[in-house]
């Protein structure tokens, strides 16, 4: 798998989403055909190949924002010509703020943390090692404070 085509530049594992997993997995196939009849979202607008495939144009989102909707953090790190957020001299920035809203449905609170664990243990590592790991964490584990 090609772990960079997969990792969004703000550390998303875009291969551990349910809607880039629907084209492969029936589980995530399943889940997303839910999310679809309950959005009343055509299945085909469901579907992603991660944002550095979509030009940072996720459909979803462009179908829920409009087409002139663009991802802040991908469109920086292109401006940049940096792979990843955390290659940037002003990592992290208010690109990767997190937000309390959806944040239990929504995995961008993990996005620092991802990306910190990319430099720290180099993309392959991370996305073998300890991707999912992080992922289930953030939405299963209770929230505690340390």
């Amino acid at each position: 798998m090609n772990y960079l085509k997969m990792t969004a530049p703000c550390g998303l594992a875009c291969f551990n989403c349910h809607f880039f997993l629907a084209h492969k997995d029936p589980e995530a196939m399943r889940q997303v055909e839910q999310w679809s009849k309950e959005l009343n979202i055509h299945i085909e607008i469901m579907h992603c190949r991660g944002c550095r495939n979509h030009n940072g144009q996720i459909p979803l989102q462009k179908h829920l924002f409009g087409d002139s909707h663009r991802c802040a953090a991908y469109e920086c790190s292109q401006d940049k010509g940096v792979k990843f957020c955390g290659d940037c001299e002003e990592f992290p920035c208010d690109n990767l703020h997190p937000y309390a809203d959806k944040a239990g449905t929504l995995p961008h609170n993990i996005k620092v943390f991802n990306l910190c664990l990319i430099n720290k243990m180099g993309l392959e590592k991370w996305a073998e090692a300890k991707a999912s790991e992080v992922r289930e964490i953030y939405f299963n584990k209770p929230w505690t404070l340390a």
